[in-house]
């Protein structure tokens, strides 16, 4: 790795760094910073930007990028001191680092590693990685001087990039679509034939409509949230080829198959592709999802769909229709999702099939007496579902891979309720012609778009 050529040294290299140690997010990982030294050189620049006289010294200080934080996080040099930070990228997935006052070291690939000239320190600086979600997942370093109080007020705030706050578009859930408006088709896919099933999935970033009126930058499985519905059987092999046609690096993984996540389930940068190869061994209705953290940003911004595998000897009814639930949380106006609404878990929106209330326009529907099963997965990532057909009872309940009610059985229930990931199918027979609404029965749900009807004739 190359530095600044240092100046004729007027005294010895002093040691100003040392160890740090912390907690990093989701991984316990230990935090291991390496020496600054510190070089002092002649012909000193006489003031910084920051109104602070140079002393002519450059500290250089090592730091790695590993487990989504910077070690060491914080770094401390003397009031006047160039700085220059020697950045290497331990991960397995690209990084950069931003600061404050503009500097930036452009992306770094992994294993790879580039120098960054902060310039001349004189106050607190910021430093984040902007590559989208990883600063509020907290993925932050914090440049100090000696004797300056790290608190709030006193960073600098110079030039900033990425994750910016940004006033997302009003919604009303109950505001009615344009009058084009196709709503995503929920009848469930026929039961393939085949017994190895090959399907290309396309990361894709495109603008889409989820509300009347609000748009948002989605990150999708070939350009829809949820992305495809798949389906087989007990037994079934699938071939999924992962595409990264994005600008971030994705991943996917698939609670159907039951494998090591270490090399299927790593993440990809762009134009990049990976195979993913499993076999159903269980029945049920299974998520699948990007698996690059941060994953809330990932599953948050559209990246989830679904895999159906059929119980053994399940019999045929006379509509079948998937339903996805799910959460958006508002970016401004056609970017993505806001990362701290995910954490703070403030939905805008709870949705069936990524769009508010649309089966409230354009209704299920379904003939007199007619037997009808809806499978239903709650992609989340962070609200309970507890789907409920209004007037009508489930005589039928299968909830994560068991079967926990029939139509002989005297009984019958009201919910199928569903933690994030959860899924399972209820069927009923609605004996009169009207509108039955179904909802999350988690009222503030419903009220937030989790609502649709079945229109029976």
């Amino acid at each position: 790795m190359t530095h600044p050529a240092p100046q004729p040294a007027t005294g010895g290299p002093r040691h100003l760094g040392g160890f740090a140690t912390g907690l990093a997010l989701v991984l316990t990982a230990v935090l291991v910073g390496t020496a600054a030294q510190r070089i002092t050189t002649t012909n000193p620049t006489p003031v910084s930007a920051a109104g602070v006289t140079a002393t002519g010294h450059t500290t250089t200080v090592a730091v790695t990028a590993d487990g989504m934080r910077f070690h060491p996080d914080h770094i401390t040099v003397p009031a006047g001191d160039r700085l220059v930070i020697d950045l290497t990228n331990r991960d397995h997935r690209r990084h950069d680092l931003v600061l404050a006052t503009g500097a930036t070291t452009g992306s770094i690939g992994p294993g790879a590693g580039t120098s960054l000239d902060a310039g001349i320190i004189g106050s607190t600086v910021d430093g984040w990685c902007s590559l989208p979600g990883h600063r509020q997942a907290g993925m932050t370093l914090t440049i100090t001087t000696t004797g300056s109080p790290d608190t709030p007020g006193e960073h600098s705030t110079g030039h900033t990039t990425g994750d910016a706050p940004a006033v997302a578009p009003s919604l009303d859930a109950m505001a009615t679509p344009a009058a084009g408006f196709t709503a995503r088709d929920a009848a469930a896919p026929a039961t393939p034939t085949a017994r190895v099933h090959r399907l290309d999935l396309h990361v894709q970033e495109v603008q889409r409509e989820i509300a009347p009126g609000v748009t948002q930058q989605l990150w999708t499985f070939n350009g829809t949230a949820p992305g495809p519905v798949l389906r087989g059987r007990v037994g079934d092999t699938f071939e999924i080829t992962l595409i990264n046609d994005g600008s971030l690096d994705h991943g996917i993984d698939f609670h159907a198959g039951a494998l090591a996540p270490d090399q299927p389930m790593r993440p990809i940068n762009p134009g990049e592709r990976l195979i993913y190869r499993f076999t159903a061994t269980a029945a049920g209705i299974w998520m699948y999802h990007c698996s690059t953290m941060p994953m809330l940003h990932h599953i948050g911004n559209g990246m989830y769909g679904a895999v159906i595998i059929d119980p053994p000897g399940l019999p045929a009814v006379d509509h079948e229709y998937v339903l996805v639930q799910s959460e958006f949380y508002l970016g401004a106006d056609g970017r993505s999702g806001d990362l701290a609404k995910m954490q703070t878990e403030r939905p805008d929106a709870v949705v069936f099939n990524g769009y508010v209330n649309q089966y409230a326009h354009r209704p299920l529907t379904a003939a007199l007496g007619d037997r009808i099963r809806i499978w239903v997965l709650n992609a989340g990532p962070n609200r309970a579902s507890a789907f409920h057909v209004v007037g009508a009872h489930f005589d039928t309940v299968y909830r994560e891979g068991q079967w926990q009610l029939r139509p002989d059985d005297p009984g019958a229930a009201q919910v199928l309720d569903l933690a994030p990931a959860g899924g399972g199918f209820v069927e009923t027979v609605l004996s009169e012609p009207g509108h039955y609404p179904f909802v999350s029965h988690i009222m503030v749900d419903a009220e937030r778009g989790a609502r649709g009807l079945i229109t029976v004739h």
